[in-house]
């Protein structure tokens, strides 16, 4: 059975504000409920504010690698020291049911998830500089030096694989940026595949002879 719902990769360096473009799609208004943003597991500890189960399912690296073996994820990555995964069960459930799903990843789980899902779609969100992205690293009051330091060297290394997706975000000004994310979701709801899936009802019954 085809999938009615559309997966959306979605990945970024950190800082360049995908996270913050996801929550303040997910609150308007015309969001139908028919879009959720999926939550990953992760071995890292959870930062302040962040809650179990809503902003990510954290779990020791033993349950992790135990999930692993069993093929429980749909992808997986090591990032920082820390594992991060999509549940495969979770995901195909949402997209059986019309739901369009948002994954947060990185490039090296969108190479995953694409390998198994040719049609997922996938979107880059850059920064309108480095400048900028290193401002807003250090405006979370969340990290040493050191680390910013190495977030920004590997920066540069993710952003160059912004060729592999099929849309690029440049998240010079927040509500510009947020209404083009808005704009892809829109636009490939109204494929053609998607329509064909959704109204097959109506299309039989306007050509039928």
């Amino acid at each position: 059975m085809a999938h009615c719902g559309t997966l959306f990769i979605i990945s970024s360096p950190s800082g360049a504000g995908k996270s913050s473009l996801i929550r303040a799609l997910l609150d308007r208004p015309s969001v139908d409920g028919m879009l959720q943003v999926s939550v990953s597991h992760t071995t890292r500890c959870a930062r302040p504010g962040e809650i179990d189960g809503i902003h990510y399912h954290f779990i020791k690296p033993a349950q992790f690698e135990s999930l692993i073996e069993r093929g429980a994820f749909y992808e997986w990555a090591q990032v920082f020291d820390n594992y991060y995964g999509t549940s495969r069960e979770w995901i195909d459930q949402q997209l059986e049911k019309g739901i369009d799903i948002l994954l947060d990843i990185d490039w090296q789980g969108a190479r995953q998830i694409r390998a198994q899902s040719p049609s997922a779609k996938s979107i880059f969100v850059l920064p309108p500089s480095r400048v900028e992205l290193e401002r807003r690293l250090n405006a979370r009051q969340q990290d040493t030096p050191e680390v910013i330091k190495g977030r920004m060297d590997k920066a540069v290394s993710e952003m160059s694989h912004y060729d592999e997706y099929d849309y690029l975000l440049v998240n010079d000004n927040f509500d510009h940026a947020l209404n083009r994310l808005s704009a892809i979701i829109e636009a490939e709801r109204a494929s053609t595949e998607k329509q064909a899936i959704r109204f097959q009802p109506l299309l039989n019954a306007l050509l039928a002879e």
